[in-house]
């Protein structure tokens, strides 16, 4: 083969190696990620989960993307209401697609609504089953619900995906505990 091609088609490699993959929850990256997480100490914890969350916000539709900026950002300043029409927007458009479910939840919760927050994550675990931030919330929302037993379930599944979650571990001890007091 002719030098000129060789560099060609490794220059082609390269290329292809720097463009994304498919995006979302969708990314073959995922598994190798996700599946590394347990085991990873945390600062390598936080690397992997920052790729994970740059993976799972890009849908691979530029104008989903906007929308899930622009909401992101209005969410970020407090509105919340208007984090939450773009949010629809994203789910309207982008059925498919976890983490725009997974921002419109966010902001349910961020709203106090606590059991419509409840009911986005379940459309993020259905599209995502390991959503360790989608888990997470759920913990949340549960315990705002009174749901303790569920809660740490939710909590306990989030640990087992990301055992170095922020804050996971401590809601997992904190709910053992207050399970033990209501059963006495």
């Amino acid at each position: 083969m002719h030098p000129r091609w060789i560099l060609a088609l490794a220059m082609a490699s390269c290329t292809a190696a720097a463009t994304p993959a498919a995006a979302d929850q969708h990314d073959p990256r995922l598994d190798a990620l996700l599946a590394a997480l347990p085991t990873a100490p945390p600062g390598r914890a936080r690397q992997i989960e920052h790729q994970v969350w740059v993976i799972w916000a890009n849908s691979g539709n530029p104008a989903i993307d906007s929308l899930m900026a622009e909401g992101t950002a209005r969410l970020d300043e407090g509105n919340y209401d208007a984090a939450l029409r773009l949010f629809d927007r994203v789910v309207d458009r982008a059925p498919g697609f976890a983490e725009g479910w997974n921002k419109r939840a966010t902001t349910l919760y961020a709203m106090g609504l606590f059991q419509k927050s409840v009911q986005a994550i379940d459309k993020v675990l259905a599209l995502e089953p390991r959503h360790f931030g989608a888990l997470s919330g759920l913990g949340l929302c549960d315990m705002r619900l009174g749901k303790d037993k569920e809660a740490l379930a939710a909590f306990q599944r989030a640990a087992a995906i990301d055992p170095n979650l922020p804050g996971v571990q401590a809601r997992i001890a904190a709910l053992k505990q207050q399970l033990i007091r209501d059963s006495i």
